[in-house]
């Protein structure tokens, strides 16, 4: 493969650029039977208008000619009228397809970052976990935080944008990941959101953490400004990669800051690449030996190890996520140390955050809503907008291949079960490995020599994968060229 072609969404007035997303393109938009190269599918060209048009709303102040231009059509107004309207999720709909919300009537488990639950719909089965799995899996659900597209915020450094509406999702999904990180981290896994006020201090700090400002730490004003080296950029749609080493950057930066009142994440970042040359080069590898350095230069070499965010980057395909991934990507989320997926459709990026056989779950950051900034000492304020009860579903083969899986390991304890878990998972891949555990990056490591013995994991059909070849005949090295 000769790698991706990167491509603009340009107008003659204003341009917007597309970095580190061969998935954003206009080209693998194009997914459906019988696309070409030349001709673009139906989908793509919604979603090219629905981009454009955004491009359009956000950005008609900042050229006379252009401002003049779209006051003349009338464009800029009727989309103004229909984001005040409310109607953004119309829209999302008809260019992207209508959402699929709820579960199924299947009643096979259902994985919740690293949380199982029984599901029986016989009320009357007698078995009150399975009939109450439902119910919790429902509170766990809507307990998750959801950052969506804002409108109304302080603008972006130079860019004049007050809104991150067409083009932040993949910003929001990041977001996401990294607030149920911190959740975990401060109030753990088991933490539901209460009913009645006051809220959790620890809650509404995080929330605060999150504001769209550049006061709030981990805002994407800050994210913006952090990621400038790869590219991001106010306007323009980016990629996992980009985005894994933009939240790398943010965190360095912010921890650099501490000494003059910042914040920064309380853990150890580890961005999980290739083993060659760092960014291609076959499988990403969780080096044991990186891991410890990231905790010990996080600690200021005060402790060996500490709390650490792993963000594992991955291209599964080119058009479509390749087959013989899909039931490692599910697996995945068994993992106690599970954060999900950035991931969804093609130039439409979401947070997965769960699995029911082939179906994955995710909160969606596509409804534009009014910026709430939470201060950080106002346990009554409200957060509604920061949840969702309504459960939406992908089916996996359909998700964008380019995507990014995020765990987060507590301690070394946690840590060395990771590894395990992934070892394990590796081993019975049929040699399409997520991911792969070493010691150093010369020699895979024996983990059983490493980390002692496996035999607390369970054995798991749904493990194994199906030998089968390539459907679209490209060969492993071309599903990784390029992260």
């Amino acid at each position: 493969m000769k790698g991706f072609r990167d491509k603009a969404v340009a107008s003659k007035c204003c341009s917007k650029s597309t970095t580190d997303t061969p998935n954003r393109s206009l080209a693998s938009l194009s997914s459906e039977p019988g696309s070409s190269n030349t001709k673009l599918s139906k989908g793509s060209l919604w979603s090219s208008l629905f981009a454009s048009a955004f491009t359009i709303f956000e950005t008609y102040s900042e050229s006379p000619a252009c401002e003049k231009k779209a006051r003349n059509n009338g464009w800029t107004a009727t989309v103004k009228r229909i984001v005040s309207a409310g109607s953004m999720r119309r829209i999302h709909d008809r260019v992207l397809g209508p959402s699929r919300t709820g579960i199924s009537n299947s009643t096979s488990d259902i994985w919740l970052l690293g949380v199982r639950y029984k599901i029986s719909l016989d009320e009357s089965s007698g078995d009150a976990t399975s009939s109450n799995g439902l119910v919790a899996f429902n509170e766990d659900f809507s307990s998750r935080i959801l950052m969506t597209y804002r409108k109304g915020f302080d603008t972006i450094g130079d860019s004049k944008l007050t809104s991150d509406v067409g083009w932040g999702c993949m910003l929001r999904s990041s977001q996401m990941l990294i607030a149920q990180a911190l959740l975990f981290h401060q109030l753990g896994r088991s933490w539901r959101k209460p009913f009645e006020k006051s809220l959790d201090h620890d809650y509404i700090e995080i929330l605060h953490l999150f504001g769209d400002s550049e006061a709030s730490a981990f805002s994407i004003h800050n994210l913006l400004q952090a990621g400038k080296t790869y590219g991001l950029a106010a306007g323009s749609w980016v990629g996992p990669y980009a985005m894994c080493r933009s939240w790398e950057s943010l965190s360095r930066s912010k921890e650099e800051e501490t000494d003059l009142g910042g914040h920064s994440l309380p853990m150890a970042v580890y961005v999980v690449s290739g083993d060659e040359d760092g960014e291609r080069g076959g499988a990403p590898v969780v080096c044991i030996e990186d891991a410890s350095r990231h905790c010990l230069e996080f600690s200021k070499g005060q402790a060996d190890w500490t709390p650490i965010l792993l963000l594992v980057p991955l291209v599964l395909g080119l058009e479509k996520v390749n087959p013989r991934y899909i039931p490692s990507l599910r697996v995945t989320f068994t993992f106690p140390q599970s954060l999900g997926i950035l991931g969804g459709k093609p130039g439409a990026s979401t947070y997965i955050v769960g699995v029911q056989e082939e179906n994955a779950f995710y909160l969606d950051p596509h409804e534009a809503q009014t910026v709430v900034n939470i201060s950080r000492d106002n346990q009554d304020a409200g957060t509604s907008s920061y949840h969702s009860n309504v459960v939406r579903h992908i089916h996996l083969d359909a998700i964008d291949p380019s995507l990014a899986i995020g765990f987060y390991c507590r301690d070394k304890d946690d840590f060395d079960d990771f590894c395990l878990r992934a070892s394990k998972l590796a081993e019975v891949s049929n040699g399409a490995p997520l991911f792969t555990v070493t010691q150093t990056h010369k020699k895979p490591v024996n983990h059983s020599d490493v980390l002692g013995d496996t035999g607390g994991i369970q054995e798991d059909d749904s493990l194994g994968v199906v030998p089968m070849g390539d459907a679209e005949g490209y060969t492993n090295e071309d599903d990784w060229q390029l992260l």
